[in-house]
């Protein structure tokens, strides 16, 4: 691909910007650094950009528009469709580092972040014991980074089947099973849909904490629009608002066993519960093809103990679970640089430390791949300013 380099001694090179991963924010970071004439190097730790939606299972689609999806500088192609598969976000991707010529290192992976000696810059400590001097760095490793699987109680020592939504691809290894899909947000959602339709024998939703769930169009209107306007807005006015859509839109599933959340969208936004975007998950429980459960609570020999006291016995467990950050190894010894809970402090232009930038650390309901956009234009206006000022 053009614009790639595997060259191992990038050490000997000019100190360019240093942008730490390869997937849509890392991507656009750099082409938005290069229009603005600063030389940015990605370095992504696999052999290609987009690794983890590489990874993603087979049925994924964005639940943002195309349009608004598209990272700077290269529209996404009308032939994607509305609904863009995960195969052509990474066709995508694939493209786009190579429309924009970026600087591309494979194979290396950056363990550690340390603030150069003299004060000014980047050392970054790699694979292969490379240690590569940087002007600046963005880090873009990605909001699904490490997937995080709950310490239940007799996880370890549990007779059956379990595995993280990570390793999920499709439903033909599970035709004819008992699946248990812990985690009703978006990714726990529709890997059930997909099970229940692909052949599963029976199917069920471990669910600790009703979720909002919202069509994900409306007479043609996109829920994501609406996200990008209610964002500004007042929580508890978005609250009344999502109260009054959710009534309008989404039937009452309590008879179902998955009854309206008690506290409002915008609330649960902000301690970082996204709304369930509707693939089929509604048709879904009212056909009881997927039947919400209780929360888990442990794991006793071959059984699942739900928070109920109901004990089960799936063929499979999928623990749809969510994600850490996985920053902790490469800054977490910088002072302030993170909070209690493994994110950034800051995001996107913002930056605690000079010269270190975070993006791609947040799942707002505006559309991920959209916010990667806004970021890159705006850390790319603040380091090219920051650099060019800079004695």
């Amino acid at each position: 691909m053009p614009g790639i380099s595997t060259a191992p001694d990038m050490s000997t090179q000019p100190r360019p910007v240093y942008v730490i991963g390869g997937g849509p924010g890392g991507l656009a970071a750099a082409a938005a650094l290069r229009a603005r004439g600063v030389r940015a190097v990605v370095v992504e730790k696999s052999d290609a950009v987009g690794a983890s939606w590489r990874r993603h299972y087979d049925r994924l689609h964005l639940h943002t528009t195309r349009r608004l999806s598209a990272l700077p500088g290269l529209a996404m192609p009308r032939r994607f469709g509305r609904w863009v598969s995960r195969d052509d976000v990474v066709r995508y991707l694939e493209k786009y580092a190579e429309f924009h010529e970026l600087e591309l290192v494979t194979g290396v992976e950056v363990t550690r972040l340390e603030q150069a000696p003299d004060g000014d810059g980047w050392i970054l400590h790699a694979s292969g014991g490379r240690e590569l001097a940087a002007a600046a760095v963005v880090v873009a490793t990605g909001f699904n980074h490490t997937p995080k699987l709950p310490d239940w109680p007799g996880r370890d020592t549990y007779g059956g089947r379990l595995l993280h939504a990570a390793d999920y691809r499709d439903p033909k290894p599970y035709a004819g099973q008992d699946v248990l899909v812990v985690g009703v947000g978006n990714t726990g959602a529709e890997i059930a849909v997909d099970l229940a339709e692909g052949g599963a024998a029976r199917v069920r939703l471990a669910v600790r904490t009703a979720p909002h769930i919202v069509r994900r169009s409306t007479a043609g209107w996109p829920a994501q629009r609406t996200g990008i306007l209610v964002r500004r807005l007042p929580v508890r006015l978005v609250d009344r608002l999502g109260a009054l859509v959710a009534k309008a839109s989404v039937p009452d599933l309590s008879a179902y066993g998955l009854p309206r959340p008690t506290s409002g969208l915008y609330s649960r936004v902000r301690e970082g519960a996204i709304p369930v975007q509707d693939v089929g998950l509604i048709d879904a429980v009212q056909k009881r093809k997927v039947e919400p459960v209780a929360a888990v609570a442990s794991f006793e020999g071959d059984e699942v103990v739900l928070a109920d006291g109901t004990r089960i016995t799936p063929d499979t467990v999928i623990a749809a679970t969510g994600y850490r950050r996985g920053l902790e190894g490469l800054v977490g010894h910088l002072d302030g640089v993170l909070d209690d809970r493994g994110r950034p402090r800051a995001h996107g232009a913002r930056t605690e430390t000079p010269g270190l930038y975070f993006t791609g650390f947040s799942n707002p309901i505006s559309g991920m791949l959209r916010e990667m956009a806004l970021d890159a234009e705006k850390i790319a206006k603040a380091l090219s300013r920051r650099l060019r000022t800079k004695p």
